[in-house]
Parts: structure tokens; C-alpha cells; sequence
């Protein structure tokens, strides 16, 4: 495998018009659910509710204009190749990319410099959060999303110990989904992320709720716990909006990894139904 070189004005272009894409288009996958839940869901208002959400996302691919007022801090998961040379600063190159993005889209810039003291502006919602894994191969393949954070302040990480088993890991995501109610906007997707350390949970977690609501964890125990959860989240009845019914969520995503034997982080991130991610490969 020949090694190649990249432009950065190239990952510039192609981080942009993910970030245009994302928070233009729902995905294919959410759109289906959407529409699925409104055939099953029980509760007028919440049929009703689901009737606009979906408009709502027809005309934003219409129009190109933003999914939802809020759109979101930059994320972005990189896979970058390690036959990969980028002419320039890789890093420097995305964040342009999303500089431009909610410059030119007319995208709400939402981040703040400080967390906690100036909390003033940075007018171009930078920084990005990116985590990069080097892979085997000569492209770079990016998955971004814009994560709002009406979803984002209700998610929870909990340091499990191996003692709680199973249905201890199961009871903190329920808890949490019950404890969050209609704050996160639902329908909701929850991305689960257990094992790894306290930031790797965290980051699994994330990582689960950019992955396709129609897959399932390639596990099937996970699999299975994937759409326990989904049932049980669903009897809660939040419904659309909160507003009562059976649809509180659209899927939940399990990811895994290799934990230390005395420990089982569990942590849970809550996505609203505007699920912003898109991928591309460079």
C-alpha cells in the first residue's frame, strides 16, 4: 500500500461540509425510525408530535436550513490512516473546517473559552472535540456531529464495581434515561459505553450514539440488551416531547471495552432525535 498525501485545505473542505451536512440532513436511519414510531405510537399528541418533528426535518434538507436552533459543540471521530501524510497542520485544518462551517451556515456558535470563569464566546464554535485513532491504511475516514446540550447536561458516568453484574449496569442506564425524563427533547438515542477507564467510558459512550440506530452490537448478549433497554426505556412513557406515549426512544447503542478486574464503568449519553453525525473518508 502506497503512502499519500493529503492537502490540508482538503480535510478543511471535507470537515465543512460534514458539519452543513449534519445539521441540515437527519440521517436515513433516524428519519426510518421516526417514521416507524409514528406508526406504533400510541398517544394522539405524540403522533402528532412525531408529525412535526418530521416536517421539521423536511423542510431543513429543503430549505438548508438547521435541524434545531441549537446546533451543537463539534465532534468529531477521525480513523487516520498510518500510510497518511497530511501537508500541513491536521489539526488546525479541522478546526477551519468547522470555523466555516457555522460561519457560512449560519450555524449557532456555542462555545464558550472558559468553563467556568469568562464563559466568553470564541464566535466561530471552536474548539472541536477530536479523538483520532491511527489505523492501518492510506485514507482518513471522519465521522462529526454537532452534540447539543439540552441531551448532552442529562447524560452520567457511574464508577461500577464487577459486584453490580448485570442488572446493575442495566438499572444505572434506566436510571439515568428516568432521571433526564422529557429534559433531552426525546424521542432520544442513548449511547452506552462500558468498560476502559473513567474517560474511556465516557468516549464509548459518545462514540455509540454516532453509530446507526438500525445496527446492533455485534454481540448478541449486547444485542439483546440493546433492545431490553429500548422496551423498558419506552414503557417509561415520556413520550415525544415528553408529552406522553409510548416512544421516549428511537435505539439504544452498547459499546464495549476491556476493563480492569476490579472495575465496570458504565457511562450514558443522551442524543436528542436530532442526531446530527455524518461520515465521509478521505
Amino acid at each position: 500500500m502506497e503512502f499519500r498525501t493529503i492537502a490540508a485545505e482538503t480535510i478543511t473542505a471535507a470537515v465543512k461540509q460534514l458539519f452543513l451536512d449534519c445539521n441540515y440532513d437527519i440521517g436515513g436511519d433516524i428519519l426510518a425510525a421516526l417514521k416507524n414510531a409514528r406508526e406504533q405510537e400510541a398517544s394522539s399528541v405524540g403522533r402528532s408530535v412525531l408529525d412535526q418533528i418530521i416536517e421539521n426535518d423536511a423542510i431543513a434538507a429543503e430549505e438548508r436550513i438547521p435541524l434545531c436552533q441549537d446546533t451543537g459543540m463539534a465532534v468529531l471521530f477521525v480513523e487516520y490512516g498510518d500510510k497518511v501524510c497530511v501537508d500541513g497542520d491536521f489539526e488546525e485544518a479541522v478546526t477551519e473546517g468547522v470555523r466555516q462551517a457555522y460561519r457560512d451556515g449560519y450555524l449557532r456558535k456555542s462555545v464558550v473559552s472558559d468553563p467556568v470563569f469568562d464563559r466568553v464566546n470564541t464566535k466561530d464554535n471552536t474548539p472541536a472535540i477530536i479523538h483520532t485513532k491511527i489505523v492501518s491504511g492510506n485514507t482518513i475516514k471522519i465521522t462529526a456531529g454537532g452534540k447539543g446540550f439540552g441531551s448532552e447536561n442529562m447524560s452520567a458516568i457511574k464508577m461500577l464495581t464487577p459486584s453490580y453484574g448485570v442488572e446493575g449496569v442495566k438499572q444505572f442506564i434506566l436510571d439515568t434515561v428516568f432521571a433526564a425524563g422529557p429534559n433531552p427533547c426525546p424521542p432520544i438515542v442513548v449511547g452506552v459505553g462500558i468498560g476502559g477507564t473513567f474517560e474511556r467510558a465516557a468516549q464509548l459512550a459518545k462514540k455509540a450514539t454516532f453509530r446507526p440506530i438500525d445496527t446492533q452490537n455485534p454481540d448478541p448478549r449486547y444485542a439483546e440488551m440493546e433492545q431490553e433497554l429500548l422496551d423498558q426505556i419506552n414503557m417509561m412513557g415520556f413520550g415525544p416531547a415528553g408529552l406522553g406515549g409510548n416512544t421516549t426512544a428511537l435505539g439504544v447503542n452498547i459499546e464495549t471495552s476491556p476493563t480492569h478486574i476490579a472495575g465496570m464503568p458504565v457511562a450514558v449519553n443522551i442524543c436528542c432525535h436530532a442526531a446530527r453525525h455524518a461520515s465521509t473518508e478521505i
